[in-house]
């Protein structure tokens, strides 16, 4: 009887040495965090749809699902009356430093390989318009466009703005409100809002789309129904 004890007592001890070794059959050091393989879109302040694509070209710009969220909740109005309305009172180009005023900032992120003089103009480089995707290498020959046109700005808001609040919504450069583009494209667009006027080149429709409707929405200005029903589509031609 004692053998079979001491066998008994054998297998027991082998059992329990078993189920000990058993919690780290996975290879994982109980140490060690799974977090950073783990489900962390869950937890991302990321828009749900990422990050504006690698083909924008303005600051500021949202995903197209933001984009339709501020688009939803603008005012819809008819347009104000241009009474009272000069290009003057939106002061611009502003000085930004280093002999350099707004539109040569804009020059000067928006080109490829530019250069500027002593007094911080640009004398060389190439940019590409958005609007019709022509390639200039003069920079005389591009605008520096409002995307929301101060015209249009003040018809749908700006007419009951201070002149520090015009000056900030001409000299823009943290939202895409400004965008270097060729001469002839800015002028035939003029102060045309999107459903009177909208890019040559229907790539840039998203981007256009996605611009306006996010400066419109930081400056609490106001839409016409035409005006949105474009933006709209506009905004159905980003890549889902």
């Amino acid at each position: 009887m004692r053998v079979p004890g001491a066998v008994l007592a054998a297998v027991l001890l082998l059992a329990v040495a078993g189920c000990s070794g058993a919690g780290s059959g996975s290879g994982a050091d109980p140490g060690d965090d799974p977090k950073p393989g783990g489900a962390t879109p869950a937890t991302s302040s990321a828009p749900a749809d990422g990050k504006p694509s690698s083909g924008d070209v303005l600051p500021g710009m949202v995903g197209v699902s933001v984009a339709r969220t501020q688009l939803a909740a603008l005012k819809v109005a008819p347009p104000g009356t241009m009474s009272g309305y000069s290009r003057d009172k939106f002061t611009h180009w502003a000085e930004q430093g280093d002999k350099c005023d707004t539109r040569e900032v804009i020059l000067q992120r928006d080109g490829a390989n530019v250069t500027r003089d002593s007094q911080c103009k640009a004398v060389s480089g190439t940019w590409k318009s958005l609007y019709d995707e022509v390639v200039v290498t003069e920079a005389s020959k591009m605008d520096i466009d409002h995307m929301v046109p101060l015209a249009e700005g003040w018809r749908s808001g700006a007419a009951g703005w201070d002149a520090a609040k015009r000056k900030a919504f001409a000299n823009d450069l943290t939202h895409p409100q400004l965008l270097a583009v060729t001469a002839s494209s800015n002028r035939s667009k003029g102060d045309q809002s999107p459903d009177q006027w909208q890019p040559p080149s229907k790539a840039a429709w998203c981007q256009y789309g996605r611009a306006w409707t996010t400066v419109k929405s930081a400056y609490g200005l106001t839409v016409t129904e035409p005006e949105k029903k474009m933006l709209s589509t506009m905004l159905d031609t980003c890549a889902a």
